[in-house]
């Protein structure tokens, strides 16, 4: 009598939980190359979701930057009736400078702020296998480029209406956004895998990124500081953006493509480090959600 050997069951076995990961830099551009499809439906829908229910819709992501610089307007031009960052300069100007720093701001505080709940708050795309868990830092940087984009032209139009013009070195715009987009992707990478394991990082993310906001130049000038103040600030990840973006939008400057070439060298290694970190730690994922 001859025995049937049952066919043995075949095992799926994870990329993502191997022991040993080999991330190269390479892999960073490679995770939002290879799936852009998949980040730019994926940017879309949360950014439509934002909206959606409300009586205006896509339209608030004009109304709310135009509604914070009315009140920046009001309180810095009217109450406090400060004239600018030089002697002279028109009074809706303090408004228009400050409000370019705060849109650097918004943009990084944004991205770190959605990192705690990016792999946390999508369970069901941990336990799909095919599914591109390094691509999730993408959709939340995609989302909050969408939002300064529709602040930036907000900050442009009413520049051009208080100094009747416009700077031709706009167009370096994406050029000064660029270097701050990857850093942030990386420290998302980091704060995303990290907080599947230690809850608490959210929390810890809402007081850095407020204290963010008073440790850069956003209300002040940076020689306004004093003069070893002057340059601990820029080991902020924000002093850079700011004054760029500050000389491209507003005074019509070139920007430092050389500081801008040595921010873009550590936001890569950055990005590398977080992708490495998040790649190693995701085997693990599936077993604590």
């Amino acid at each position: 009598m001859s025995s049937v050997n049952p066919t043995p069951k075949v095992q799926t076995r994870r990329p993502e939980a191997e022991s040993h990961v080999r991330v190269r830099l390479m892999d960073v551009v490679r995770s939002l190359t290879e799936h852009t499809g998949l980040v730019y439906q994926m940017t879309r829908r949360a950014v439509a979701g934002r909206y959606r229910g409300s009586v205006l819709g896509m339209a608030w992501s004009l109304c709310s930057p135009i509604l914070m610089l009315a009140v920046y307007t009001f309180v810095f031009g009217v109450v406090f009736q400060m004239r600018g960052v030089e002697r002279g300069s028109p009074a809706g100007s303090f408004p228009v400078w400050l409000f370019a720093g705060l849109i650097c701001h918004q943009f990084f505080s944004e991205c770190l702020n959605r990192g705690p709940m990016l792999v946390v708050g999508n369970v069901q795309y941990v336990k799909k296998v095919v599914f591109p868990l390094q691509s999730l830092p993408w959709i939340a940087v995609g989302g909050a480029l969408f939002q300064t984009a529709m602040s930036l032209l907000v900050l442009v139009l009413f520049n051009l209406f208080v100094t009747h013009e416009i700077q031709w070195t706009l167009v370096f715009v994406p050029v000064v956004f660029l270097p701050i987009a990857l850093l942030a992707a990386g420290l998302v990478w980091i704060v995303a895998a990290l907080s599947v394991y230690v809850r608490d990082i959210g929390q810890v993310m809402g007081v850095l990124t407020t204290a963010l906001l008073f440790l850069s130049p956003v209300f002040y000038q940076i020689e306004q500081l004093p003069a070893f103040a002057q340059k601990l600030i820029y080991l902020n990840p924000l002093t850079v953006i700011i004054t760029q973006l500050r000389k491209v939008v507003l005074d019509g400057q070139l920007p430092d493509f050389w500081i801008l070439g040595i921010y873009s060298l550590v936001a890569l290694v950055v990005a590398w480090l977080g992708l490495s970190l998040f790649q190693r730690m995701r085997g693990g994922f599936a077993d604590v959600l």
